[in-house]
């Protein structure tokens, strides 16, 4: 009988990752010394080994673990906000950031960096997250369920120093899209099926790195040993095979891990070659609409292209000169908006001025829909119709007051990605403590009708007063596109609730958008 070679190397996988599965109070795991490199003509080099040789002559080699963001998505302490701290140990060193009290948001960067043995290719690597409280912190939850014991909450990882990539509990492969739904460099508490439960799920951004030479981020085994360029020049932005993204991002995501069922072995493997031309343009792995290309021009801004990600510019409107206040999006609603999306490993990235976006518009009084298109081209566009961002970027307006609270407006080339909500219509049914929920809900409910959320009986069936009788007929539909919720839930449903609901995550459409972007 014949079998499938993917079947058996996904189960390969599984295996894989069950057995890097660890718990929080396991030690360290000590550094090993197995993996198998394969050079360009796919022949495997000798495994590096204690004592083999310096594997960077140019540098005494460090590794730098970066916490980048920690994000709560559920409660993390009864009595208030969370109180974080990280603790990573590399080589079984140990570091402790900082507490960061009261925060359940946190975006100041952290690192700790170990000089490590020059001659061994692997370096182990242990994340966990706490909040601190007196007398008894408690570990919070990042992991996924892949391991054989019922709660693992701390992250093991190898870092290889020839390729600058690690595995283990998180890792780089774009075959299947549960093999790591996270993303690289991303961990999700949420990932053990735990979404609305309250397990003190977080997420942490993180990197790794190693001090480099020439400071392109390429190291010098990766160099010398599968591109030959030289590891005392710094090779960024160089495109020698002029398709469109440059070699720092090809080696990135397309160094990847992967079992050879030939040998039993694993090796690490590189899927784009930034000698050879690829098509990166209609390349769209993760199918989130941005195409390779498309993927490094936001890649700055965490894009990956192996997990989805959506682009939303948000403009404001300024004051108005009779006292009406400024058209302002919650911070805190933002990190809800975002907390939605997170749970479910698609990164919102709602630029609203720190992606070359974010304008400030002039204030007007009433901003009709024709008003709207202008908008549209001048503040997004900038004038210019083949500009980039188009069927990159959704475009979410914040106005003073469009004549409702929000729709999806239809633009000159039918771009479906633009839609408004209006502060004075939303402040009406939103206040105090509530605000936040109510901007973050109105703004996800029209950035879902261009995700292609189609509402079972139809959008104008779902009452937003109990008085009406499709208010009672529609409340399994816990979404934020049902009228009865807007204003109450950042969310969508998931269809779990029976008769009337619907599955609005599981059929998002991201490219929907694009399709009449010409």
């Amino acid at each position: 009988m014949k079998i499938d070679n993917k079947i058996v190397s996904l189960i390969m996988i599984s295996i894989f990752l069950c057995s890097l599965n660890v718990s929080a109070v396991k030690t360290p795991r000590t550094t090993t010394n197995d993996t198998t490199i394969i050079d360009s003509t796919n022949q495997s080099v000798q495994n590096s080994s204690d004592g083999e040789g310096d594997i960077d002559p140019l540098v005494d080699l460090e590794v730098t673990v970066t916490i980048k963001e920690i994000r709560a998505l559920n409660k993390i302490d009864d009595i208030s906000k969370a109180d974080f701290f990280v603790i990573v140990y590399i080589n079984n060193e140990k570091f402790r950031s900082k507490i960061w009290l009261n925060q359940n948001y946190v975006k100041e960067p952290w690192s700790a960096t170990l000089n490590v043995p020059d001659d061994v290719e692997n370096v182990s690597i242990k994340i966990q997250l706490w909040d601190w409280n007196l007398g008894l912190s408690r570990i919070c939850d990042l992991s996924d369920n892949s391991g054989s014991l019922l709660k693992a909450y701390d992250i093991d990882l190898i870092y290889n120093l020839k390729t600058a990539h690690w595995t283990g509990d998180d890792y780089n492969y774009p075959y299947m899209s549960w093999a790591d739904p996270s993303g690289y460099g991303r961990l999700n508490g949420c990932d053990d099926n735990s979404i609305y439960q309250n397990e003190r799920d977080c997420l942490i951004v993180f990197d790794i790195t190693q001090n480099d030479f020439d400071g392109d981020t390429i190291p010098y085994w990766t160099e010398v040993n599968r591109y030959h360029t030289d590891p005392q020049v710094n090779d960024t932005g160089r495109d020698d095979d002029g398709d469109g993204v440059p070699i720092e991002w090809e080696f990135k995501w397309g160094t990847i891990i992967d079992y050879d069922y030939n040998d039993q072995v694993w090796r690490f493997e590189w899927i784009y070659d930034p000698f050879v031309w690829e098509d990166h343009s209609n390349l769209d792995p993760d199918n989130d609409g941005l195409n390779n290309v498309e993927e490094y021009l936001t890649s700055e801004w965490g894009s990956d292209p192996f997990r989805k990600d959506i682009f939303v510019e948000l403009d404001q409107m300024e004051a108005g000169p009779n006292g009406e206040q400024a058209s302002v999006f919650p911070e805190l609603g933002k990190d809800l908006l975002r907390d939605a999306f997170d749970r479910y490993n698609i990164y919102l990235h709602l630029d609203d001025g720190s992606m070359g976006g974010g304008e400030w518009i002039p204030f007007d009084n009433e901003t009709p829909r024709e008003e709207l298109v202008v908008l549209y081209q001048d503040y997004f566009l900038h004038g210019d119709a083949n500009n980039w961002r188009k069927g990159v970027f959704h475009y979410g307006l914040l106005v003073y007051d469009a004549t409702y609270a929000g729709y999806v407006f239809g633009v000159d080339d039918n771009y479906w990605g633009a839609y408004q909500i209006s502060s004075k219509r939303v402040d009406k049914r939103s206040h105090g403590a509530g605000k936040a929920i109510g901007y973050a809900s109105v703004y996800m409910h029209e950035l879902g009708h261009t995700l292609d959320i189609r509402m079972p009986g139809g959008h104008d069936a779902k009452s937003g007063f109990p008085w009406n009788i499709n208010w009672w007929k529609w409340r399994p539909y816990k979404s934020c596109m049902n009228y009865g919720y807007t204003y109450l839930l950042v969310d969508y449903s998931d269809g779990s609730r029976g008769r009337n609901d619907h599955d609005d995550w599981g059929t998002l459409d991201l490219p929907g958008f694009q399709v009449n972007v010409e």
